[in-house]
């Protein structure tokens, strides 16, 4: 007689929390979380080697280039723009 386990249930980035917060709020949380996680671009390389070191700083592991960013994405939509004023490139 062959007794058979259980399935484990599948979770992804808001196992942490449960029932709790709202739907609305993990969901947020896991597109946050999610984009935090996987590789980005190098911009000195152009590897997708980049990963968070802490808030705000981000290193290339192929390059071991270091530069600021945002706190979950190493570009940000403000950031580009000031990039561009600073270049002197007119603001849209």
């Amino acid at each position: 007689m062959v007794k058979t386990l259980g399935r484990t249930k599948k979770v992804g980035p808001a196992r942490g929390l449960g029932t709790r917060y709202g739907s609305t709020v993990r969901k947020r949380y896991v597109k946050v979380i999610t984009e935090l996680k996987k590789p980005h671009r190098c911009p000195q390389c152009g590897f997708m080697r980049v990963k968070r070191e802490s808030v705000g700083i981000w290193k290339c592991r192929k390059c071991d280039y270091t530069f600021t960013g945002g706190a979950y994405t190493p570009v940000t939509k403000l950031g580009v723009v000031a990039k561009r004023a600073a270049k002197g490139a007119p603001v849209e």
